[in-house]
């Protein structure tokens, strides 16, 4: 298992202070040039637990400096990441956003509405692309077809599994997630979806993200990425150690 440790600089509310209405993990590879866009944008009250993969470039240490909380996760993976974000999270509602800014995480706000009124139990991001190389079409095709094979796993009729979402923190826990690779966000809409939760799936834009991408950027990620979700479909997940 990978350690997960708070760090002891980061900032945390004050001993009988106002706890976190809502947790916003962030998982972070080398994101240091995105990490002040995304960080202006956490909501007011809600927490940005930022989690550092094994960054070279003092993402860490940025978002400290810009008040977040860094939980450092030495084995490296998406899932693993997301995970041990979740795990760290105390806040009733934690909702999960790309670090790359290409999502906005003011964006979940409706999204926590949602959760907090009863009305959906999960609630997903659509991407709605925005601006040249958004979402390049090797990436779109490989989501489109994933929303294809979960629809006939589940009958969910999802058009996009992006990492945008928002869900209550004790029930996500419950689902027991065990994939610490790319296939995690599936994963979770998988284990929901037999759970019987209800969920739901609203647009919201996406941009091009700052820096390489670690995933879609490339055939290779993309191909990386649909197997270990297509394995998520076909049966039990893995804990295999993998970069992102």
């Amino acid at each position: 298992m990978g350690a997960v440790t708070t760090s002891p600089s980061s900032p945390e509310p004050p001993s009988g202070g106002p706890a976190p209405s809502v947790d916003v993990v962030l998982p972070c590879l080398d994101e240091a040039a995105a990490l002040p866009w995304v960080l202006r944008r956490i909501p007011p009250g809600w927490r940005a637990l930022v989690v550092d993969n094994g960054s070279t470039d003092g993402s860490g240490r940025v978002a400290r400096e810009l008040g977040a909380t860094v939980v450092r996760e030495t084995r490296r993976g998406f899932g693993a990441a997301c995970h041990a974000g979740l795990t760290a999270a105390t806040a009733g509602i934690v909702c999960f956003c790309d670090c790359d800014a290409s999502l906005d995480p003011s964006d979940l706000v409706p999204f926590v509405d949602e959760v907090r009124s009863g009305a959906a139990d999960l609630v997903l991001g659509r991407r709605r692309p925005k601006g040249r190389g958004a979402w390049p079409p090797h990436a779109r095709a490989g989501n489109a077809a994933l929303s294809l094979l979960l629809r006939r796993r589940t009958g969910l009729r999802l058009r996009d599994l992006g990492p945008l979402r928002a869900a209550r923190r004790e029930e996500l826990l419950a689902l027991d997630l065990t994939d610490r690779r790319s296939g995690y966000p599936l994963e979770m809409v998988v284990r929901a979806a037999d759970a019987g939760w209800r969920i739901t799936e609203h647009d919201v834009p996406y941009t091009p993200r700052t820096g390489a991408s670690k995933v879609t950027g490339t055939w290779r990620g993309t191909y990386q990425a649909v197997r270990d979700m297509s394995r998520v479909l076909q049966g039990p997940p893995t804990r295999e150690e993998v970069t992102w």
